[in-house]
């Protein structure tokens, strides 16, 4: 029995966060790829897919450390997502998210802006449960 578009999206998130809490050992890095991650959709309703796609690599060339940076691994899992080799996926068998988007069609572009939202759901869910830091109040 397959899957339903939905559920890949669950274990495709699923697979990006736990790989993250597995390999990466500084809290630090969980923290801030979990903050970027629940900014994004919003980033995207606003600005665009587009947009907010150069903004992570334009955010990344910014760092000191580049090969590492929580930017670069979101762009790179929202490219591996919207460029995976399934029918369903808006830029199918592109390499490049960058590319495949200024390269694309409007109807595409609306197609990977809606898709991207729908799979950020889960990453974002996924991403605050695993990865976020619980907040320290004063209180404690």
């Amino acid at each position: 029995m397959s899957q339903t578009l939905d559920l890949r999206r669950a274990s495709d998130a699923w697979s990006k966060v736990h790989r993250i809490e597995t390999e990466q050992t500084d809290e630090e890095w969980k923290d801030k790829y979990a903050s970027y991650v629940v900014s994004l959709p919003a980033t995207i309703l606003t600005c665009g897919l587009g947009q907010a796609a150069a903004a992570l690599l334009s955010a990344e060339a910014k760092t000191s450390d580049a090969i590492g940076d929580p930017h670069k691994v979101l762009y790179e899992d929202l490219e591996s997502w919207l460029c995976r080799p399934e029918p369903e996926a808006p830029y199918s068998g592109k390499d490049n998210l960058i590319q495949a988007i200024v390269s694309g069609d409007r109807q595409t572009y609306m197609k990977a802006q809606v898709e991207a939202l729908a799979w950020l759901v889960w990453l974002k869910k996924l991403a605050v449960a695993y990865l976020k830091k619980e907040k320290v109040t004063g209180n404690e």
